[in-house]
């Protein structure tokens, strides 16, 4: 079996999850523990950790309710799940500009720097981590989330299509956009760009 047969097969396999949860619901557990480490990494890795225990909790709470509107036809469980997370940062895109600001005046050493270290890993020069929060928060909220589900979330570009329910062909136009603009901000570093080579992958 390849390893793009194992990702259909996974896939499969979460829809047959959703499927049977529709009658017994404590099947939808799998999907739950399958995904919230994931989902609570790129939420915390947005708003912080102070909310993301909530954030992610309901992210599979809406997932629950609406297991019965999946269509495994559109997409799989995996990006349905980011999608639904994303919706709801961005209920909380207040809080997610301060923190940005906040790291961009008190430097990458805060309690909440885990999202820099984690999305500028390969950034070592003393200072990037501010410049890299404020140029973050400066980006376009369509642009952060394409940029965020992909270096931070790990989706790939179809998966982020899925995700945010637009087209290929934007996802790659804002996230070239936003990192265009990261690169300026950084002096010409990129920060995302081994995220950038895994989702060509």
């Amino acid at each position: 079996m390849t390893a793009a047969h194992g990702v259909v097969a996974s896939q499969d396999e979460d829809a047959a999850v959703i499927g049977r949860s529709w009658h017994e619901p404590d099947q939808f557990k799998v999907i739950y523990d399958r995904y919230f480490p994931q989902i609570y990494r790129y939420v915390a890795g947005r708003l912080g950790r102070d909310v993301a225990d909530d954030v992610a909790a309901e992210t599979f709470l809406t997932a629950f309710r609406k297991r019965d509107r999946f269509d495994p036809e559109r997409g799989a469980v995996r990006p349905w799940l980011f999608g639904i997370a994303t919706n709801l940062v961005g209920q909380y895109r207040r809080d997610e500009s301060r923190r940005y600001a906040a790291l961009a005046r008190l430097g990458g050493d805060t309690a909440g720097g885990e999202h820099e270290e984690r999305v500028a890993a390969r950034v070592t020069a003393e200072g990037v981590r501010p410049r890299l929060a404020q140029a973050l928060a400066a980006l376009p909220e369509g642009d952060r989330d394409v940029l965020l589900l992909v270096a931070l979330g790990g989706l790939g570009y179809e998966e982020a299509a899925q995700a945010l329910e637009i087209p290929g062909g934007t996802v790659g136009s804002r996230l070239s956009r936003a990192r265009k603009k990261l690169r300026e901000a950084l002096g010409g570093t990129d920060p995302t760009s081994t995220e950038e080579q895994k989702s060509h992958g």
